[in-house]
């Protein structure tokens, strides 16, 4: 449940039970083969991570360019982030979906945010 203003929900039941599915301990980082599958987003961020660390451009490597600092917080490794991952998403977006970019844009940052609130809780 968030708040009215938008805050981060309580890690839930669901959440924590993946706890136990971590692969790395609590002090050092994930790599790209120990993200958690069941946590929401993850085949998003493994798909970014393997393209980032292969020099796509890609959504997905969009995606995880966009979240390195937050993902960075909960343990992920990640390379360097491509510069104005931001426009260049939506511009792939844009050509792609059309009119329907902007609530695929909010969509899959709101993935993003669950994967990582979901780690966040795990740890």
């Amino acid at each position: 449940m968030t708040s009215a203003r938008g805050g981060t929900p309580p890690c839930s039941a669901q959440h924590l039970v993946n706890r136990d599915l971590l692969v790395a301990r609590q002090d050092s980082q994930y790599t790209s083969t120990m993200v958690v599958a069941h946590f929401p987003g993850a085949e998003l961020i493994e798909a970014g991570l393997a393209d980032l660390t292969a020099g796509l451009v890609t959504i997905e490597s969009l995606l995880v360019s966009i979240a390195a600092p937050g993902l960075r917080d909960v343990g992920v490794a990640v390379g360097q982030p491509i510069p104005d991952a931001e426009l260049q998403l939506y511009a792939l977006l844009s050509a792609r979906d059309g009119l329907a970019a902007h609530s695929h844009y909010n969509a899959l940052l709101r993935r993003v945010a669950g994967f990582r609130h979901a780690a966040a809780c795990a740890r």
